[in-house]
Protein backbone atom coordinates (compact mmCIF):
# COMPACT_ATOMS: atom_id res chain seq x y z
CA UNK A 1 0.00 0.00 0.00
CA UNK A 2 0.92 3.58 -0.28
CA UNK A 3 -0.23 6.41 1.68
CA UNK A 4 0.15 9.89 0.43
CA UNK A 5 0.14 12.16 2.93
CA UNK A 6 -1.15 15.74 4.42
CA UNK A 7 -1.36 17.34 0.64
CA UNK A 8 -3.13 19.58 -1.18
CA UNK A 9 -6.02 17.04 -2.82
CA UNK A 10 -7.79 17.92 -5.70
CA UNK A 11 -11.13 17.32 -5.56
CA UNK A 12 -13.83 16.41 -8.85
CA UNK A 13 -14.97 19.70 -8.57
CA UNK A 14 -11.95 21.40 -9.54
CA UNK A 15 -10.92 22.79 -6.22
CA UNK A 16 -8.65 21.77 -3.57
CA UNK A 17 -8.87 20.75 -0.15
CA UNK A 18 -5.69 20.99 2.52
CA UNK A 19 -4.16 18.48 4.74
CA UNK A 20 -5.73 15.58 2.97
CA UNK A 21 -4.50 12.07 1.97
CA UNK A 22 -4.64 9.47 -0.78
CA UNK A 23 -4.67 5.52 0.39
CA UNK A 24 -3.50 3.72 -2.61
CA UNK A 25 -4.22 -0.57 -2.42
CA UNK A 26 -2.49 -2.12 -5.32
CA UNK A 27 -4.10 -0.63 -8.29
CA UNK A 28 -7.22 1.23 -6.43
CA UNK A 29 -7.70 4.49 -4.30
CA UNK A 30 -8.88 2.68 -1.17
CA UNK A 31 -9.66 5.97 0.29
CA UNK A 32 -9.35 9.68 0.15
CA UNK A 33 -9.47 11.73 3.24
CA UNK A 34 -7.99 13.46 6.19
CA UNK A 35 -5.41 11.55 8.94
CA UNK A 36 -5.79 7.87 7.21
CA UNK A 37 -3.78 5.54 8.53
CA UNK A 38 -2.62 2.16 6.01
CA UNK A 39 -0.55 0.50 8.73
CA UNK A 40 2.98 -0.43 9.23
CA UNK A 41 3.79 -1.96 6.21
CA UNK A 42 2.28 1.09 4.09
CA UNK A 43 5.06 3.29 2.05
CA UNK A 44 4.05 6.76 3.07
CA UNK A 45 4.66 9.89 0.31
CA UNK A 46 5.27 13.40 2.43
CA UNK A 47 3.23 15.44 0.48
CA UNK A 48 3.06 18.02 3.02
CA UNK A 49 3.22 21.76 0.96
CA UNK A 50 2.43 20.20 -2.39
CA UNK A 51 -0.47 19.16 -4.48
CA UNK A 52 -1.66 16.13 -5.14
CA UNK A 53 -4.11 15.37 -8.27
CA UNK A 54 -5.18 13.30 -10.26
CA UNK A 55 -3.00 11.93 -13.39
CA UNK A 56 -3.55 14.04 -16.36
CA UNK A 57 -5.35 13.54 -18.95
CA UNK A 58 -5.51 14.41 -22.85
CA UNK A 59 -8.47 13.75 -24.65
CA UNK A 60 -7.33 14.06 -28.12
CA UNK A 61 -3.36 13.49 -29.49
CA UNK A 62 -2.00 11.13 -31.29
CA UNK A 63 0.40 9.70 -28.87
CA UNK A 64 2.90 6.97 -30.45
CA UNK A 65 1.43 7.28 -34.12
CA UNK A 66 4.03 9.93 -35.27
CA UNK A 67 6.79 8.76 -33.30
CA UNK A 68 10.31 11.09 -32.52
CA UNK A 69 12.26 12.00 -34.78
CA UNK A 70 12.66 8.88 -37.22
CA UNK A 71 10.20 11.10 -40.23
CA UNK A 72 8.34 8.68 -42.72
CA UNK A 73 9.59 5.47 -40.35
CA UNK A 74 7.72 6.25 -37.54
CA UNK A 75 5.06 7.89 -39.10
CA UNK A 76 1.56 6.05 -38.90
CA UNK A 77 -1.28 8.15 -38.32
CA UNK A 78 -2.45 9.05 -41.39
CA UNK A 79 -3.44 6.38 -44.25
CA UNK A 80 -3.44 8.66 -47.27
CA UNK A 81 -4.41 5.56 -49.89
CA UNK A 82 -8.60 5.59 -49.08
CA UNK A 83 -10.08 8.38 -47.31
CA UNK A 84 -12.81 6.01 -45.67
CA UNK A 85 -10.76 4.02 -43.13
CA UNK A 86 -12.93 2.95 -40.35
CA UNK A 87 -11.33 -0.41 -40.21
CA UNK A 88 -8.13 0.98 -38.92
CA UNK A 89 -7.21 0.62 -35.39
CA UNK A 90 -4.71 3.09 -33.40
CA UNK A 91 -3.02 -0.12 -31.33
CA UNK A 92 -2.00 -1.87 -34.15
CA UNK A 93 0.04 1.55 -34.74
CA UNK A 94 1.28 2.98 -31.85
CA UNK A 95 4.55 2.19 -30.37
CA UNK A 96 4.54 2.51 -26.29
CA UNK A 97 8.84 2.37 -26.40
CA UNK A 98 8.79 6.15 -28.34
CA UNK A 99 10.14 8.90 -25.91
CA UNK A 100 7.22 10.78 -26.46
CA UNK A 101 5.57 8.25 -23.62
CA UNK A 102 8.54 8.90 -21.16
CA UNK A 103 7.82 12.25 -21.52
CA UNK A 104 4.57 12.28 -20.72
CA UNK A 105 4.32 10.36 -17.68
CA UNK A 106 6.90 12.47 -16.15
CA UNK A 107 5.32 15.59 -16.59
CA UNK A 108 2.03 13.89 -14.87
CA UNK A 109 0.18 12.76 -17.76
CA UNK A 110 -1.36 9.46 -17.27
CA UNK A 111 -3.70 8.75 -19.43
CA UNK A 112 -4.75 9.83 -23.35
CA UNK A 113 -7.44 9.08 -26.34
CA UNK A 114 -4.64 8.48 -29.05
CA UNK A 115 -5.19 7.57 -32.63
CA UNK A 116 -5.36 8.48 -36.59
CA UNK A 117 -5.14 11.88 -37.93
CA UNK A 118 -6.63 13.93 -39.80
CA UNK A 119 -6.26 13.18 -43.69
CA UNK A 120 -9.23 11.02 -44.00
CA UNK A 121 -12.75 11.89 -43.68
CA UNK A 122 -13.04 8.76 -41.73
CA UNK A 123 -9.84 7.79 -40.31
CA UNK A 124 -9.96 5.25 -38.10
CA UNK A 125 -10.44 3.91 -34.68
CA UNK A 126 -8.95 5.64 -30.74
CA UNK A 127 -7.99 4.30 -28.35
CA UNK A 128 -7.67 5.46 -24.42
CA UNK A 129 -4.09 3.92 -23.08
CA UNK A 130 -2.13 4.93 -19.88
CA UNK A 131 0.96 6.31 -20.59
CA UNK A 132 2.91 3.40 -18.81
CA UNK A 133 4.14 0.32 -20.47
CA UNK A 134 6.02 -1.60 -23.06
CA UNK A 135 2.92 -3.58 -24.84
CA UNK A 136 0.29 -1.49 -26.29
CA UNK A 137 -2.10 -4.55 -25.35
CA UNK A 138 -1.37 -4.25 -21.45
CA UNK A 139 -2.14 -0.39 -21.66
CA UNK A 140 -5.50 -0.27 -23.14
CA UNK A 141 -8.20 1.27 -20.54
CA UNK A 142 -10.36 1.31 -23.72
CA UNK A 143 -10.45 0.13 -27.15
CA UNK A 144 -12.67 0.96 -29.55
CA UNK A 145 -12.73 4.84 -27.85
CA UNK A 146 -14.31 6.62 -30.68
CA UNK A 147 -14.47 6.86 -34.43
CA UNK A 148 -12.12 9.45 -35.55
CA UNK A 149 -13.67 11.92 -39.05
CA UNK A 150 -12.47 15.13 -39.98
CA UNK A 151 -13.98 17.87 -42.28
CA UNK A 152 -12.32 20.91 -43.77
CA UNK A 153 -9.03 22.20 -44.99
CA UNK A 154 -7.06 18.39 -44.07
CA UNK A 155 -9.00 16.34 -46.11
CA UNK A 156 -9.48 18.42 -48.85
CA UNK A 157 -5.68 18.77 -49.24
CA UNK A 158 -5.19 15.13 -48.60
CA UNK A 159 -7.04 14.39 -51.83
CA UNK A 160 -6.61 17.32 -54.02
CA UNK A 161 -2.53 16.02 -54.23
CA UNK A 162 -3.89 12.54 -55.78
CA UNK A 163 -6.86 14.26 -57.90
CA UNK A 164 -9.19 12.25 -56.52
CA UNK A 165 -12.41 13.31 -54.14
CA UNK A 166 -13.00 14.96 -51.53
CA UNK A 167 -11.38 18.00 -52.92
CA UNK A 168 -14.08 20.10 -51.65
CA UNK A 169 -16.36 20.38 -48.81
CA UNK A 170 -19.31 18.93 -50.33
CA UNK A 171 -17.64 16.30 -51.06
CA UNK A 172 -16.28 15.59 -47.56
CA UNK A 173 -20.12 15.62 -46.30
CA UNK A 174 -21.16 13.32 -49.68
CA UNK A 175 -18.12 10.57 -49.08
CA UNK A 176 -19.37 10.36 -45.34
CA UNK A 177 -22.96 9.92 -46.17
CA UNK A 178 -22.59 7.76 -48.40
CA UNK A 179 -20.64 4.95 -46.23
CA UNK A 180 -23.10 6.12 -43.27
CA UNK A 181 -25.58 5.09 -45.90
CA UNK A 182 -23.94 1.66 -46.40
CA UNK A 183 -23.27 0.69 -43.58
CA UNK A 184 -27.10 0.93 -42.70
CA UNK A 185 -28.01 -0.94 -44.94
CA UNK A 186 -25.40 -3.37 -44.05
CA UNK A 187 -26.77 -3.60 -40.98
CA UNK A 188 -30.64 -3.59 -41.72
CA UNK A 189 -29.14 -7.11 -44.29
CA UNK A 190 -27.97 -8.54 -41.06
CA UNK A 191 -30.41 -7.93 -38.74
CA UNK A 192 -33.42 -8.73 -41.76
CA UNK A 193 -31.10 -12.41 -41.86
CA UNK A 194 -31.11 -13.41 -38.23
CA UNK A 195 -29.99 -16.46 -37.54
CA UNK A 196 -30.09 -17.65 -41.25
CA UNK A 197 -26.74 -17.29 -42.24
CA UNK A 198 -27.30 -17.82 -45.86
CA UNK A 199 -29.56 -14.34 -46.25
CA UNK A 200 -26.26 -12.50 -44.43
CA UNK A 201 -24.50 -10.10 -47.21
CA UNK A 202 -20.77 -10.60 -47.84
CA UNK A 203 -18.66 -9.20 -45.07
CA UNK A 204 -17.80 -5.72 -45.13
CA UNK A 205 -15.01 -5.05 -42.87
CA UNK A 206 -15.68 -1.13 -43.23
CA UNK A 207 -19.45 -1.29 -42.24
CA UNK A 208 -18.89 -3.71 -39.59
CA UNK A 209 -16.50 -1.11 -37.79
CA UNK A 210 -19.37 1.31 -38.00
CA UNK A 211 -22.25 -0.75 -36.88
CA UNK A 212 -21.16 0.15 -33.15
CA UNK A 213 -20.95 3.93 -34.35
CA UNK A 214 -24.70 3.66 -35.73
CA UNK A 215 -26.23 1.94 -32.43
CA UNK A 216 -24.48 4.94 -30.33
CA UNK A 217 -22.08 2.80 -28.54
CA UNK A 218 -19.14 4.90 -30.31
CA UNK A 219 -19.16 8.36 -30.54
CA UNK A 220 -17.27 10.17 -33.51
CA UNK A 221 -14.44 12.14 -32.74
CA UNK A 222 -14.57 15.29 -35.10
CA UNK A 223 -12.04 16.80 -36.03
CA UNK A 224 -13.59 20.27 -37.04
CA UNK A 225 -12.24 23.50 -36.76
CA UNK A 226 -14.40 26.53 -38.61
CA UNK A 227 -17.69 27.26 -37.56
CA UNK A 228 -19.17 26.35 -41.05
CA UNK A 229 -17.28 22.77 -40.64
CA UNK A 230 -18.66 22.58 -36.84
CA UNK A 231 -22.48 23.18 -38.50
CA UNK A 232 -21.97 20.24 -41.12
CA UNK A 233 -20.89 17.84 -38.15
CA UNK A 234 -23.81 18.55 -36.45
CA UNK A 235 -26.12 18.10 -39.15
CA UNK A 236 -24.74 14.83 -40.14
CA UNK A 237 -24.45 13.31 -36.51
CA UNK A 238 -28.57 14.35 -36.70
CA UNK A 239 -29.22 13.04 -39.86
CA UNK A 240 -27.86 9.63 -39.02
CA UNK A 241 -28.63 9.72 -34.67
CA UNK A 242 -24.61 9.82 -34.10
CA UNK A 243 -23.04 10.56 -30.93
CA UNK A 244 -20.07 12.98 -30.91
CA UNK A 245 -17.50 15.08 -29.44
CA UNK A 246 -16.22 18.33 -30.86
CA UNK A 247 -12.52 18.45 -31.24
CA UNK A 248 -10.15 21.19 -32.04
CA UNK A 249 -13.45 23.60 -31.88
CA UNK A 250 -11.11 26.32 -33.63
CA UNK A 251 -14.30 28.87 -33.77
CA UNK A 252 -16.11 26.91 -31.61
CA UNK A 253 -16.56 30.32 -29.69
CA UNK A 254 -18.24 32.57 -31.99
CA UNK A 255 -21.13 29.86 -31.88
CA UNK A 256 -20.87 29.00 -28.27
CA UNK A 257 -25.03 29.10 -27.61
CA UNK A 258 -25.49 26.53 -30.04
CA UNK A 259 -23.14 24.08 -29.13
CA UNK A 260 -24.14 24.91 -25.56
CA UNK A 261 -28.14 24.45 -26.82
CA UNK A 262 -26.68 21.17 -28.17
CA UNK A 263 -24.88 19.90 -25.67
CA UNK A 264 -21.94 19.07 -27.79
CA UNK A 265 -18.70 18.65 -25.40
CA UNK A 266 -15.59 20.66 -27.02
CA UNK A 267 -12.00 19.35 -26.88
CA UNK A 268 -10.24 22.56 -27.37
CA UNK A 269 -6.90 23.21 -29.00
CA UNK A 270 -3.81 23.25 -29.46
CA UNK A 271 -3.71 26.66 -29.25
CA UNK A 272 -0.30 27.27 -28.82
CA UNK A 273 2.03 28.31 -31.31
CA UNK A 274 1.62 29.40 -34.75
CA UNK A 275 -1.41 30.11 -37.18
CA UNK A 276 -0.17 27.51 -39.96
CA UNK A 277 -3.33 27.52 -41.69
CA UNK A 278 -6.52 29.77 -42.37
CA UNK A 279 -8.92 28.07 -40.60
CA UNK A 280 -6.44 28.59 -37.37
CA UNK A 281 -7.34 32.28 -38.17
CA UNK A 282 -9.48 32.63 -34.92
CA UNK A 283 -7.38 30.51 -32.57
CA UNK A 284 -7.20 31.60 -29.12
CA UNK A 285 -7.07 30.66 -25.77
CA UNK A 286 -10.01 32.57 -24.82
CA UNK A 287 -12.00 29.99 -26.38
CA UNK A 288 -12.11 27.36 -23.25
CA UNK A 289 -13.57 30.44 -20.95
CA UNK A 290 -16.15 31.58 -23.55
CA UNK A 291 -17.22 27.68 -24.12
CA UNK A 292 -17.32 27.12 -20.59
CA UNK A 293 -19.16 30.62 -19.15
CA UNK A 294 -22.07 29.41 -22.00
CA UNK A 295 -22.35 26.09 -20.37
CA UNK A 296 -20.36 23.72 -22.76
CA UNK A 297 -18.31 20.47 -21.10
CA UNK A 298 -14.75 21.37 -22.21
CA UNK A 299 -11.50 19.34 -22.08
CA UNK A 300 -7.66 20.65 -23.00
CA UNK A 301 -6.06 19.43 -25.75
CA UNK A 302 -1.90 19.65 -26.74
CA UNK A 303 -3.26 17.68 -30.14
CA UNK A 304 0.27 16.21 -29.44
CA UNK A 305 2.89 16.03 -31.46
CA UNK A 306 1.51 19.31 -32.64
CA UNK A 307 2.25 20.61 -29.11
CA UNK A 308 4.27 18.12 -26.58
CA UNK A 309 2.41 16.66 -24.73
CA UNK A 310 4.14 17.18 -21.21
CA UNK A 311 3.32 21.17 -21.46
CA UNK A 312 -0.56 20.50 -20.98
CA UNK A 313 -1.07 21.58 -17.51
CA UNK A 314 1.00 24.71 -19.81
CA UNK A 315 -2.39 25.13 -22.13
CA UNK A 316 -4.85 24.99 -19.78
CA UNK A 317 -2.71 27.55 -17.55
CA UNK A 318 -2.26 29.95 -20.44
CA UNK A 319 -6.21 29.59 -20.56
CA UNK A 320 -6.72 30.59 -17.01
CA UNK A 321 -4.35 34.33 -18.26
CA UNK A 322 -7.30 34.75 -20.75
CA UNK A 323 -10.51 34.12 -18.60
CA UNK A 324 -11.24 30.79 -17.79
CA UNK A 325 -11.17 29.83 -14.24
CA UNK A 326 -8.97 27.70 -12.60
CA UNK A 327 -11.26 25.21 -10.77
CA UNK A 328 -12.47 24.78 -14.48
CA UNK A 329 -8.75 24.89 -15.71
CA UNK A 330 -8.05 22.10 -13.84
CA UNK A 331 -11.00 20.14 -14.72
CA UNK A 332 -10.24 20.42 -18.35
CA UNK A 333 -7.59 18.05 -17.69
CA UNK A 334 -8.93 15.64 -15.39
CA UNK A 335 -12.35 15.06 -15.04
CA UNK A 336 -13.55 16.72 -17.97
CA UNK A 337 -11.92 15.00 -20.30
CA UNK A 338 -12.76 11.53 -19.00
CA UNK A 339 -16.00 12.31 -18.58
CA UNK A 340 -15.99 13.14 -22.31
CA UNK A 341 -14.04 10.33 -23.47
CA UNK A 342 -16.87 8.30 -20.85
CA UNK A 343 -13.94 6.57 -18.94
CA UNK A 344 -14.97 8.73 -15.54
CA UNK A 345 -15.73 5.53 -13.90
CA UNK A 346 -11.54 4.69 -13.91
CA UNK A 347 -10.04 7.74 -14.29
CA UNK A 348 -10.15 11.55 -13.88
CA UNK A 349 -10.39 12.04 -10.03
CA UNK A 350 -9.20 10.74 -6.89
CA UNK A 351 -12.10 8.91 -5.55
CA UNK A 352 -12.28 5.42 -3.73
CA UNK A 353 -12.36 2.44 -6.05
CA UNK A 354 -10.93 4.36 -9.07
CA UNK A 355 -7.32 3.53 -10.51
CA UNK A 356 -4.88 4.78 -8.60
CA UNK A 357 -3.17 7.63 -11.03
CA UNK A 358 -1.93 10.32 -9.20
CA UNK A 359 0.44 12.55 -9.36
CA UNK A 360 2.29 14.71 -6.46
CA UNK A 361 3.67 18.35 -7.48
CA UNK A 362 5.85 20.79 -6.02
CA UNK A 363 3.54 24.12 -6.88
CA UNK A 364 0.97 24.22 -8.31
CA UNK A 365 -0.08 22.19 -11.06
CA UNK A 366 -0.60 24.99 -13.59
CA UNK A 367 2.61 26.99 -12.68
CA UNK A 368 5.02 26.56 -15.04
CA UNK A 369 7.54 26.69 -12.27
CA UNK A 370 6.21 23.84 -10.69
CA UNK A 371 7.47 20.40 -10.52
CA UNK A 372 6.67 17.00 -10.40
CA UNK A 373 7.47 14.72 -7.48
CA UNK A 374 5.93 11.54 -8.04
CA UNK A 375 3.82 9.97 -10.52
CA UNK A 376 1.36 6.78 -9.73
CA UNK A 377 0.04 5.02 -12.37
CA UNK A 378 -2.27 2.20 -11.47
CA UNK A 379 -0.86 2.32 -8.11
CA UNK A 380 3.01 1.77 -9.61
CA UNK A 381 5.44 5.16 -8.60
CA UNK A 382 6.54 5.72 -12.18
CA UNK A 383 8.29 9.22 -11.06
CA UNK A 384 9.76 8.96 -7.97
Amino acid sequence: MILIQNGQVLRPDGSFVQATDVLVKGTRIEAVGPALDGGESCRTIDATGCYVIPGLIDAHCHLGMWESMIGFEGSDGNEKSDPVTPQLRAIDAINPMDITFKEAREAGVTCVATGPGSANVIGGQFAAIKTCGHRIDDMVLKAPLAMKCAFGKNPKEAYNSQSKAPQTRMAIASVFREVMLKAQRYRDKLEAAGEDVSKRPDYDMKSEALLPVLRGELPIKAHAHRADDIFTVLRLAREFGLRLTLDHATEGHLIADVLAAEHVPCIVGPSFGHRGKYELKHKSFKTPAILSEAGVKVAITTDSPVTPLQYLPLMAGLAVKEGLSISEAMKAITIAPAEILGISDRVGSLEAGKDADAVVMKGHPLEVMSTVQHVLINGEDVVA
